[in-house]
């Protein structure tokens, strides 16, 4: 069917096949196609470069790790980009579905990545912490602690709103009241996965990097914002009330 300006109109469910659009879509236009699975979305549209961007992130932190030798800290970084690997998933997971189906097995699919996301962070975060106070280190004096504190608050914000507003929503005076939070829900996860890129960049900046493991901030850098860019050219405005 084409529009009143000759131009065909789209529909949601034909977004996502290769003949259907650009190379790597137009912005927000990236959506799961009825019928196929979940496990493509994570590869639609821009999704290959943030795909790009994270698995190069978690490549550079792994490689650095593994080319020293391994200390109690050294699970610190493998565990922590493994969750920021995980949070990045399910968030690629959830965006391009748009039918109540697909939001129902979508948001399943982002609760379970979302979860092993977060226990990977807490055990990384118990391991730092268990390492400072084992050697009697400073707490949150450098960037990359500020930030990874900073961090760790909004994830148990975005988790502690997102499983009430999904399981629970009479806390929010019902479905409704529920459904008109769940912007706010979207901005602060892509407000947390920001912090998590900008955490890792400021490890980069840490003495034990400078001294030791020697990662170049350049490439986290180039890593994050592939990954960055990639999450946000899949937004969809319209789910976000604009």
């Amino acid at each position: 069917m084409a529009s009143a300006t000759g131009i065909p109109d789209q529909n949601p469910s034909t977004i996502g096949r290769g003949e259907d659009e650009p190379l790597l879509g137009r912005a927000g236009d990236a959506s799961q196609q009825e019928g196929k699975p979940l496990y493509y979305n994570p590869f639609l549209g821009t999704a290959v470069l943030a795909q790009a961007g994270i698995w190069i992130l978690l490549g550079i932190v792994w490689g650095g790790i593994f080319s020293h030798d391994l200390i109690l800290f050294s699970a610190h970084p493998l565990l922590n980009s493994t969750g920021i690997l995980f949070s990045t998933q399910a968030i690629l997971l959830l965006q391009p579905t748009h039918t109540s189906s697909q939001k129902r097995s979508g948001t399943y699919a982002h609760l379970i990545s979302n979860d092993l996301a977060i226990l990977l962070l807490i055990a990384g975060l118990i391991v730092i912490e268990y390492n400072k106070f084992s050697h009697g280190g400073a707490h949150f004096e450098s960037p990359h602690a500020v930030f990874g504190l900073m961090t760790y608050i909004l994830l148990a914000l975005q988790a502690t709103v997102g499983v009430t507003m999904y399981f629970v929503p009479s806390l929010y005076g019902g479905i409704d009241n529920a459904k008109k939070a769940w912007k706010y829900h979207r901005m602060s996860g892509y407000l947390t996965l920001l912090f998590m890129l900008m955490t890792v960049a400021a490890a980069t900046q840490t003495t034990y990097n400078i001294a030791v493991l020697h990662i170049n901030l350049w490439a986290v850098l180039v890593a994050a914002v592939l990954t960055w860019m990639g999450v946000l050219a899949r937004v969809k405005k319209q789910k976000l009330g604009l």
